[in-house]
């Protein structure tokens, strides 16, 4: 929780519903409807991804949740947590693969990771989030 806590671009009721994802998986890992993977330097959380199956669709992923702490980024970590989740999907028979994320300026860096690791914009809700905050989905095929 501390990683997600000092990621800036997390608000506090995001950081909430992160770790509702996190404890569902810890309870139940197999029944959860999540999967997380988590990276560790010696003792410390460099970085984690929540992805799972999207409910009532066949093949669609989401990721939810992606973060890796401020001295670790740029150092290729961010690349293999997405691509072991995207392997993972593949194995599941995944097709699709969406993330949602937000327009703000604080998220550029983000948008620009996605984008460069294949996905594309699809779809943009203006004011989702709050008045001047786009949902933004992007998305990326598997197959």
């Amino acid at each position: 929780m501390a990683l997600l806590r000092g990621t800036p671009e997390f608000k506090p009721a995001e950081v909430v519903v992160a770790e509702e994802v996190i404890d569902s998986y810890l309870a139940d890992p197999a029944g959860s409807g999540y999967n997380t993977l988590v990276a560790q330097d010696g003792p410390a959380i460099a970085g984690y991804i929540s992805y799972g199956p999207t409910p009532l669709t066949e093949g669609t992923w989401d990721v939810y949740w992606m973060a890796v702490a401020a001295g670790e980024q740029g150092k290729g970590l961010g690349s293999a947590l997405l691509a072991y989740a995207e392997d993972k999907i593949k194995e599941a028979e995944g097709r699709l693969v969406i993330i949602e994320t937000s327009s703000q300026p604080g998220y550029e860096k983000t948008r620009r990771f996605y984008l460069n690791h294949g996905y594309e914009a699809v779809c943009r809700l203006p004011n989702f989030y709050a008045p001047g905050d786009d949902k933004l989905i992007l998305q990326k095929r598997l197959a």
